[in-house]
């Protein structure tokens, strides 16, 4: 009943309309291609302000945009592979978005900028736009709205969206779930963190890339890299392409712009497109099924309940899980 009441109110009525007109005229602006709208509509977004949701129903689709996920552990070059790839798309005409997924400060939960500064000289670039974003703590080494900012900028009618991890290792499988093409970026020394990796991250690359090639034994790497990738050959109709860069130097970047650019256009790829919407809609209603779970809270009943020594943690998620 109060609902019903609450709906018919007048000023309830104004509050629609209201956040409506804010929506609708920012996605109006975000389409023409202006930045500081497009800031706004992703801080908008980010902070889950009333009316989000009907801005993001109403995206439009944009099917030539592309997003390629860049990945690997820390150390491995990622960003200076990322400016190189902005330099190459844009010397070739394209409109290229970035979304640098950074680490957390534990403080006030905002993005560690230390390594955006060997993006800087695209920042006031006109056919170039990069936004950090903190992990805010998310496991898998990209932000809980990335999905939704990535779509965004799909909006803004980018030829090509970039999107960094903050390379957490093992657990950032879910690159796969929001990519077109997903880069794993290694060098030669890895070769024992390549080994204990998981058979998940090994099998979601559609292009490996050896970065810093320029150091010793990275042919031997790179072979013996192709041996460990023969497994994962099954999950794809082509070899995984294993592309040699020094980043710094702008070598193979081309060669590199080409293999995405041919993982694009092969049969798998259409292929995976499915299980890529899948993914995501999976993982924007699982989102939408923990929102009304509040952590602190649950940690704080967890905290008091744990005093006690019949304290169980399977009956204690049963009250989340009940239907």
């Amino acid at each position: 009943m109060a609902r019903i009441i609450l709906k018919g109110n007048p000023l309830f009525l104004c509050a629609i309309n209201f956040y409506y007109s804010m929506w609708s005229s920012l996605l109006e602006q975000v389409k023409t291609g202006e930045t500081r709208a497009l800031a706004r509509a992703i801080s908008f977004i980010e902070n889950e302000q009333p009316g989000y949701q009907q801005l993001l129903q109403a995206l439009p689709q944009h099917p030539a945009s592309k997003i390629i996920g860049v990945t690997g552990p820390p150390g491995a070059g990622k960003s200076t592979l990322v400016d190189g790839l902005i330099r190459e798309l844009v010397q070739q005409g394209y409109k290229v978005g970035v979304l640098c997924v950074d680490p957390s400060s534990p403080f006030n939960l905002g993005a560690v900028l230390g390594d955006r500064i060997r993006m800087s000289d695209w920042y006031t670039h006109p056919q170039v736009y990069i936004r950090s974003l903190a992990t805010r703590g998310s496991m898998g080494g990209l932000h809980p709205k990335i999905i939704e900012i990535a779509d965004l900028l799909k909006a803004a009618a980018f030829d090509y969206i970039i999107v960094e991890t903050v390379g957490v290792g093992q657990s950032e499988i879910e690159i796969a779930g929001l990519a077109d093409t997903t880069i794993v970026v290694v060098v030669p020394e890895a070769g024992d963190e390549v080994q204990t990796m998981k058979a998940g991250l090994m099998e979601i690359a559609d292009i490996f890339v050896v970065n810093k090639s320029d150091r010793p034994d990275a042919d031997t790497f790179v072979k013996n890299l192709r041996l460990m990738l023969a497994p994962a050959f099954a999950t794809h109709k082509q070899e995984i392409p294993i592309i040699k860069t020094i980043a710094h130097q702008h070598s193979g970047l081309a060669d590199l712009i080409t293999a995405i650019q041919q993982h694009q256009k092969e049969d798998s790829y259409n292929e995976k497109k499915a299980w890529l919407l899948t993914e995501k809609a999976y993982q924007l209603i699982q989102k939408e099924r923990m929102k009304e779970i509040n952590k602190e809270q649950m940690m704080k009943a967890i905290k008091e309940q744990s005093r006690s020594n019949g304290f169980n943690l399977y009956r204690f998620i049963q009250q989340f899980t009940e239907k």
